[in-house]
């Protein structure tokens, strides 16, 4: 019976994946007076080469990793937004062009993905990430979703998602509380949807935790505009309910830009927030 059992239940094994991506390139690693004159100096959006950066990592995601994505979450901070916004429209377009270098003019199917927004994605709230007198002075981060919301491809936003984090965190969170978030955060992801491929655009320190958390004595010390690390798991389903392996790392991880050592390095990490 144990046998015929497990036998039973192999049969019913699959995997979920999920990718774990940073941001484009942002504005004020670019341009630094931007921020002497913007309204909101702790929210750079994208730079053009980081649209374009974006744009061509979905379109890279989606002929390379073998797997489709279903749903999509993204941290609230702008930057994230206008990165799925373009990656999503690479994954959903009807027309694999070339010449097509940002989403502009591309037509999509948007019932091939479901967008959300997630506070659990945010960026490390701290003067470690938030530069040096930046940070909202009455507090208020001043996110408005609906208009986040209206960044992403037509047809894509899936706002009856409940999400796992209900508001920021609290400023001035601690590395090691930012860090316990990001991996709270993915993981509540994925076993809310484990029939679902996910994508899970964040920062450089989200993506660097996934890739620690996941892969034992592993010390990310560098991430690139766009990089991804790609996570997953076996999934057993039997009946309605469904147990899960453990995530592992997928080890080519140097060819998507991030880059790791495996014994501890001393250093935090910040050049890759």
């Amino acid at each position: 019976m144990e046998s015929s059992s497990l036998e039973s239940q192999a049969t019913q094994q699959r995997h979920q994946n999920v990718v774990v991506m940073r941001h484009g390139d942002r504005m004020d690693n670019f341009e630094p007076l931007w921020v002497t004159t913007a309204a909101r100096p702790w929210d750079p959006p994208l730079v053009e080469a980081g649209l374009v950066r974006a744009f061509c990592t979905g379109r890279k995601i989606r002929n390379q990793l073998g797997f489709p994505i279903h749903r999509v979450f993204v941290s609230p901070f702008l930057r994230c937004v206008q990165t799925a916004s373009q990656v999503v429209s690479a994954l959903c377009a009807l027309h694999d062009d070339p010449n097509n270098l940002t989403a502009d003019n591309v037509a999509i199917d948007p019932s091939k993905i479901k967008v959300s927004v997630e506070y659990g994605l945010c960026e490390m709230l701290n003067s470690q990430a938030i530069r040096s007198g930046l940070s909202p002075k009455d507090g208020k981060w001043g996110f408005n979703i609906s208009e986040l919301e209206a960044i992403l491809p037509a047809g894509t936003v899936d706002n009856t998602v409940e999400p796992v984090y209900k508001e920021l965190p609290q400023w001035e969170e601690s590395v090691a509380s930012a860090r316990a978030r990001y991996a709270n955060i993915f993981q509540a992801l994925a076993d809310k949807y484990p029939k679902e491929n996910l994508l899970l655009v964040t920062h450089g320190e989200g993506v660097g935790v996934a890739v620690s958390t996941f892969l034992k004595d592993t010390t990310v010390y560098e991430v690139d505009y766009c990089a991804y690390t790609e996570l997953r798991r076996s999934i057993f389903e039997k009946d309605q309910s469904f147990t899960a392996g453990n995530f592992e790392v997928l080890t080519h991880n140097a060819k998507t830009g991030i880059r790791f050592a495996s014994t501890p390095v001393t250093d935090d990490i910040d050049e890759i927030l």
